[in-house]
């Protein structure tokens, strides 16, 4: 059982000022919720009892929003999203725990999708599990969007790499555990990196949602979602 989260946070959102020069993109209104309201509430509704979640960029705004639902993490500079989850460890322990980015929307299939990637979560086979969305159905995508990756029939994920077009985008969630970072860097780095060396080791698997996910990267794509949502 899956109860723990961390929710990423700390980053500026330089495309979406100037909506972003005085809120923290995680808590704009998206259809008379914030995102980081939405993924608090799908949360919780899943059981997750220990949320923590880091903040840099106005920081201060989204930790009084928040007032106790969660832990906060402070950063004095950002440490990129790898970095990010390092210097949380001690909050999260040895895990699972599902990874969110603070900007991730999405709208749930059949099946709520964190217990759809808490049914397939494997320890013994996966450093990390993602989730993927279809590239051409993400709401808001941008037209220079080439995909991030491929899924074999064993849901083992393989990166774009140097492929032109890739049918999946990472759709802002995973799960791993501790030994993800083991062996990691200090200082500012990307999930990315410990995504591709799981990669490597035939131990980074996907998961394709079955619902909307909107790819909420601009004020334009910020319309579109409150279009489709309301």
């Amino acid at each position: 059982m899956i109860r723990t989260a961390m929710i990423l946070a700390a980053g500026r959102g330089e495309r979406m000022r100037p909506l972003t020069d005085s809120m923290p993109k995680p808590l704009i209104p998206v259809a008379g919720s914030s995102m980081l309201d939405r993924a608090m509430d799908r949360l919780a509704a899943h059981g997750v009892d220990n949320v923590v979640v880091n903040v840099h960029h106005l920081g201060e705004q989204i930790a009084a929003h928040l007032d106790g639902r969660a832990r906060i993490v402070r950063e004095d500079r950002l440490l990129e999203t790898g970095g990010s989850v390092k210097n949380a460890l001690p909050l999260l322990g040895d895990g699972p725990y599902f990874i969110l980015n603070g900007d991730g929307l999405w709208r749930d299939g059949a099946t709520p999708m964190l217990s759809r990637m808490e049914a397939l979560w494997d320890p013994a086979r996966m450093d990390a599990l993602l989730l993927l969305h279809p590239l051409e159905a993400a709401i808001g995508r941008e037209t220079k969007d080439r995909g991030d990756y491929f899924l074999d029939a064993d849901n083992r994920a393989r990166h774009r790499a140097a492929a032109d077009r890739a049918p999946y985008l990472f759709a802002s969630v995973s799960v791993c555990d501790a030994r993800l970072l083991h062996d990691s860097p200090d200082g500012p780095f990307s999930l990315l990196k410990l995504w591709s060396r799981a990669e490597a080791a035939g131990r980074l698997f996907g998961l394709v949602h079955d619902g909307q996910w909107f790819h909420v990267g601009t004020p334009q794509a910020l319309a579109a979602a409150e279009r489709a949502l309301l």
